[in-house]
């Protein structure tokens, strides 16, 4: 990734189409003077006078034409702008040649393009922001779902880096007063007690501990809990799937069997954006065709946070017992299984069997409030399943999983260490290894290569 600090970038920052206002953004060090030969303030200001952020009324010169353009121009001085650099915004209508049209008259007269996430990048080198600040900007942009932008926006807030900050200032003291004590080894001064070495690793090895489980329960695709339908063919699974994402994507027939391949779509489950699986039914022949759709099945039921196995309530009693007999030689997971009674408007009841509750819901895909119910029946069961909500986006997870494992190894080696009797040098040697780590998911240290991996995935303007 090229760093070029001293351009003066530009780009339009609002979302693409047609809207009532549009944003074209700019910022760099020379920021006056490209934006001073296009544009007229109103009232007659001069940006070099400016000593706060301020909205200034005008009209903007565009390239290639003689159209003094209205718009108002939101100007931050160095010190006061998200970058660290003066910065600027242009508000205006929200055509989007018009805001492309702004872009070329700011490179026309001194700018240039901006690169995917180069304004958040400046804001990182300006210490505005740590780099999983800086991934959190991008996890409020991409949430679909109000649980994505609670996690976004506590990571954004500090609620990842408040904890590695507050781990590292007591690693550096405890490093503070064995170094300290290295220093007097032959007047065999003690600064700090084996005891309360290992009571403030402990403390660190439990926070570490907690961001380390985060980070890998956030490695799944976009970090969304998995609900799979499973069931009897022709159970009424790929009804229910339809009707739960709102479109026909799933071949509906009373032909059992007609599902072969998966099919997955994204719903809202109270707060939780989920991934929804509908899967080919059990069945018992055996041919190559339903051997692979098996398998396909299989493959989704591993990898589920919650099954909903489909009863239709127009059974027998000889099938309910099938039924019955199938779910238990399945041998699924009590805490992530719910049963659910289908086709609910078919038959007065599905809950007369002997091993299930009174309790179970059910549904008619022709009823939409015993669809809300389910939906909302699926997001409680995941969140309490999830228990205390992580404060780790999965762009943050992905590229320091193994960074925080290497400083909770760390720590957990300077407890051994301590423990055994080893040398204060040993102990010393450990905690540095894991303030090296927390560094680097601080970004504090960095490579070019790890910033193209983060910024490379925001969009332009941003």
């Amino acid at each position: 990734m090229r760093i070029d600090l001293d351009d003066v970038i530009a780009a339009v920052a609002s979302p693409a189409g047609r809207a009532i206002r549009g944003i074209v953004r700019a910022s760099g060090p020379g920021l006056v003077d490209v934006v001073s030969k296009c544009f007229r303030a109103t009232d007659g200001t001069k940006l070099n006078d400016v000593a706060g952020p301020k909205r200034i009324p005008g009209r903007l010169r565009l390239a290639d034409t003689q159209v003094d353009l209205p718009t108002a121009l939101h100007y931050w001085p160095t010190r006061r702008s998200f970058t660290g650099q003066p910065a600027a915004e242009f508000h205006t209508f929200g055509s989007p040649p018009l805001l492309e049209l702004i872009v070329t008259t700011l490179c026309r007269n001194g700018a240039r393009p901006a690169r995917p996430g180069e304004f958040t990048l400046r804001a990182f080198l300006a210490g505005r922001l740590d780099l999983t600040e800086a991934e959190a900007v991008l996890g409020v942009i991409d949430a679909t779902a109000p649980d994505e932008l609670d996690i976004a926006l506590r990571q954004l807030a500090g609620g990842l880096s408040g904890r590695l900050a507050t781990v590292r200032q007591s690693l550096i003291e405890l490093l503070g007063d064995l170094e300290a004590g290295l220093d007097f080894v032959e007047e065999d001064i003690e600064f700090v007690t084996r005891d309360d070495i290992a009571s403030r690793l402990s403390v660190a090895s439990q926070v570490l501990s907690r961001i380390a489980s985060d980070a890998g329960s956030r490695m799944t695709d976009a970090t969304r809990p998995v609900v799979v339908l499973a069931g009897l063919p022709n159970a009424g699974k790929s009804s229910l799937f339809n009707a739960l994402i709102g479109r026909e994507q799933a071949v509906v027939s009373p032909i059992a069997g007609t599902t072969r391949d998966y099919l997955s779509a994204q719903i809202t489950c109270g707060e939780l954006n989920v991934e929804i699986v509908d899967t080919a039914g059990w069945e018992h022949r055996i041919d190559d065709l339903s051997t692979q759709a098996q398998t396909l099945r299989l493959e989704q039921l591993r990898r589920a946070d919650l099954i909903l196995w489909c009863v239709p309530a127009d059974l027998d009693e000889v099938e309910c017992q099938a039924d019955d007999q199938l779910r238990r030689d399945s041998q699924f997971d009590q805490d992530r299984l719910l049963v659910v009674g289908t086709k609910c408007d078919v038959a007065a009841s599905a809950t007369g069997r002997d091993d299930v509750s009174q309790t179970m819901p059910v549904v008619s895909i022709h009823q939409p409030r015993t669809l809300a119910d389910l939906t909302n029946r699926i997001g409680q069961i995941i969140s309490k399943g999830q228990g205390t909500r992580t404060e780790m986006i999965g762009a943050t997870a992905a590229r320091s999983e193994d960074t925080v494992r290497r400083a909770l190894s760390g720590v957990q080696s300077a407890i051994l260490a301590a423990e055994s009797g080893a040398g204060d040098e040993i102990v010393a040697a450990e905690i540095r290894e894991a303030l090296t780590a927390i560094a680097e998911m601080l970004g504090e240290t960095y490579t070019d290569d790890i910033l193209d991996v983060v910024f490379s995935k925001f969009c332009i303007g941003k």
